[in-house]
């Protein structure tokens, strides 16, 4: 036994070295760990002291702003605004980062990942109270009382806190949607052209970083519909567009972005920022179909690249890529006109620049390959000529253009190839000339490779015995098999049920409408019923009464609502639960509960029918609006789907507006159905 000890000594012994070796790698581990979490947590520190001390001083300049009145001041502070607003909107990109996973962060480092989007930062807003005009307005107009509905306005006020920091993810996108479509809903009922919230919505520009303040909904849902076109943008910037599914996935964020704008600029008009200008949203809305345009060639380009012999494969990359470039020049146009270009930041116009360069150059870098590397037959050549002089007309007879023999081919690819290092060296000039884009490694490396890939191949072509000059190449023929356009931002995902649904349907429940509540009222039944039909749901309306009948005793009328039955309310009930809860009633009869409508003060036409989107006004003195930007005086001071109050005095109201008649038991005029 004393062997076996002796043997099973220095196992045991190494046993244990190992074991406190583990330990002391997991004990190493774990202190790995925790000095990362805390360099983490340093960095996230750093950056929010830097975000506290950007917005106070963006609060200071702000005050000077509204307090100065001389131009020269108010030009500097702007600047320095918009100094501010891009150093928050980078250290907001940070944070974002540092609390995504590794995988969310992006395609930073992948290969297949060619020249960086451009991704629009947020419009920041600050903090609103609802409760004071909401509970005032609630008590007023709808008669009911307004402190009842603090749950509500809380959970309005929630969502819109919210909504001030959205996830760079499919779920801002929700929480967005789902404020924007309360805003909606809110305009529908709360919101007239005769009277508004009061309420200040303060917002600032994305792009210059410049206050402004307005007193109507309509900026507070144009901002909200901005922000929801910029996140898309982030999103699509953010995308791992090494992989098809990942081009496609950013193809499709940017042609939403790109909806969101044109949206916007078709809805909204005199909005008080710049960022909201018909002519930056044009020239947004450009520059995201650019980058959805891009994002389409990246996919027929990184799942399998044409090879080089394959002549179609390479003729419609050469298209593709001249599709890209035609894009982005008519977006860099677009930015660089006023005022757009003194809004639109450098960097944002250069890079658009290089990218016109960079792609135009692997246009013809890919002719040059089809022209030398393959032997195209006889389709294929007159597919070659389409890619630079277009289809032929039916009546003209074909003639060929390019040249037949292979040594003159390569001549001319030799000529394309040219064009596309003159091209490259542009982009790569460009590039060093912008101090912002000097810093992205990613685009000089792209830049790099594809004027290396040119030379190589030019040296390729050029032989020794060369001596005569190359012919001009001709210019590409921009074309494409997926035309990206720009799609409407889906509101579906955030649709939610109506916050203050308890007021009633919006049909009749809202500012628009004026009524009274009568009763309730007690009616018996009789040998033929009731003596009225009903008609429609939520609210059941009295379609007929019969005359000298109970009904009619009791004193209903044509066009009453129902909004409560033997003290049930039942604005929301549908035709069926009503006329089962009628037919339930013994001889003792039912109280009824019914909204009469009133006369509208209102022009007709200006109720139901008005759109949900409706257009900044054009008066912002007659709204009250107060704006940090100077607004040119307009000569008619009428809202712009408004009509003249003049021509409207004395005019009856709407279709929903019968004539009135005096009850001895009903509440005031803008009373509203309350609940028994």
């Amino acid at each position: 036994m004393i062997p076996e000890e002796k043997q099973d000594g220095p196992s045991s012994s190494e046993e244990s070295t190992g074991l406190q070796a583990a330990g002391s790698v997991c004990k190493g581990s774990e202190t790995a760990a925790q000095a990362q979490r805390g360099r983490l947590q340093s960095r996230r520190a750093r950056i929010h002291q830097q975000i506290s001390k950007e917005i106070r001083m963006r609060t200071g300049a702000e005050n000077l702003y509204r307090a100065t009145s001389n131009s020269r001041v108010r030009e500097t502070v702007a600047l320095e605004l918009s100094y501010v607003n891009s150093s928050l909107q980078l250290l907001k990109e940070e944070l974002e980062e540092l609390n995504c996973s590794v995988d969310a962060e992006g395609p930073a480092g992948s290969e297949g990942v060619a020249v960086p989007m451009i991704p629009l930062g947020l419009k920041e807003t600050k903090e609103l109270d609802w409760s004071a005009a909401l509970t005032d307005l609630i008590s007023q107009h709808f008669g009911e009382d307004g402190a009842s509905f603090e749950a509500e306005i809380k959970e309005l006020a929630d969502l819109r806190q919210a909504m001030r920091t959205p996830s760079r993810s499919e779920s801002g996108l929700e929480l967005l949607a789902a404020y924007y479509n309360q805003l909606c809903l809110l305009d529908a009922r709360f919101v007239s052209p005769a009277r508004s919230l009061g309420l200040l919505f303060h917002w600032y520009d994305s792009l210059t970083g410049v206050p402004a303040q307005q007193r109507a909904l309509a900026f507070e849902k144009g901002s909200v519909l901005f922000n929801i076109g910029a996140l898309h943008t982030q999103i699509g910037a953010r995308q791992d567009r090494s992989s098809a599914e990942g081009a496609g996935r950013a193809a499709e964020a940017f042609q939403r972005a790109a909806g969101a704008f044109r949206l916007l600029r078709d809805k909204f008009s005199h909005a008080p920022s710049p960022d909201m200008s018909p002519a930056s949203l044009s020239a947004l809305e450009q520059l995201m179909v650019a980058q959805a345009q891009e994002c389409v060639f990246e996919g027929l380009s990184l799942p399998a690249p044409a090879a080089p012999h394959d002549c179609s494969a390479q003729l419609r990359l050469a298209q593709e890529a001249a599709q890209v470039a035609s894009e982005y020049e008519r977006a860099h146009g677009a930015m660089a006109r006023p005022p757009v270009q003194d809004y639109v930041p450098f960097a944002w116009t250069t890079l658009v620049r290089v990218k016109a360069e960079h792609f135009g150059a692997l246009a013809h870098y890919h002719a040059a390959t089809a022209l030398c590397d393959g032997s195209p037959a006889e389709a294929e050549l007159l597919a070659l000529e389409q890619v630079f002089v277009g289809p032929p007309a039916p009546s003209e007879p074909r003639r060929p253009v390019l040249p037949q023999e292979p040594e003159e081919r390569r001549k001319l690819g030799k000529a394309h190839l040219k064009r596309a290092i003159l091209r490259q060296e542009e982009a790569l000039r460009l590039h060093a000339v912008c101090r912002a884009l000097r810093r992205v490694d990613l685009l000089q490396a792209v830049l790099g490779q594809a004027l290396r890939r040119s030379l190589a191949k030019y040296s390729e072509l050029d032989l020794e015995d060369d001596f005569f000059e190359a012919t001009e190449a001709p210019d590409i023929r921009p074309s494409t098999h997926g035309r990206p356009e720009a799609r409407a931002p889906s509101f579906s995902r955030g649709k939610a049920a109506d916050i203050f649904h308890r007021l009633g349907p919006l049909s009749v429940f809202s500012v628009k409408n004026r009524w009274r509540l009568v009763g309730p009222v007690h009616v018996t039944r009789g040998e033929g019923g009731f003596g009225f039909t009903l008609r429609g749901d939520s609210p059941v309306l009295i379609a007929a009464v019969v005359p000298g009948g109970h009904a009619a005793a009791a004193g209903l009328r044509e066009g009453d609502y129902i909004v409560s039955v033997d003290g049930q309310p039942c604005r929301w009930w549908k035709h069926a639960q009503v006329v089962a809860q009628l037919r339930g009633v013994g001889a003792e009869g039912v109280s009824l509960q019914v909204a009469t409508l009133l006369p509208s003060t209102e022009p007709p036409g200006t109720g139901d029918r008005r759109p949900a989107l409706r257009g900044l006004l054009r008066s912002q003195k007659e709204c009250g609006w107060e704006t940090l930007t100077p607004a040119p005086a307009r000569a008619s001071p009428r809202p712009l789907l408004g009509w003249s109050r003049k021509a409207q005095q004395g005019r009856p109201g709407g279709r929903l507006c019968p004539a009135p008649r005096p009850l001895a038991a009903a509440p005031p005029p803008s009373s509203c159905p309350g609940r028994q």
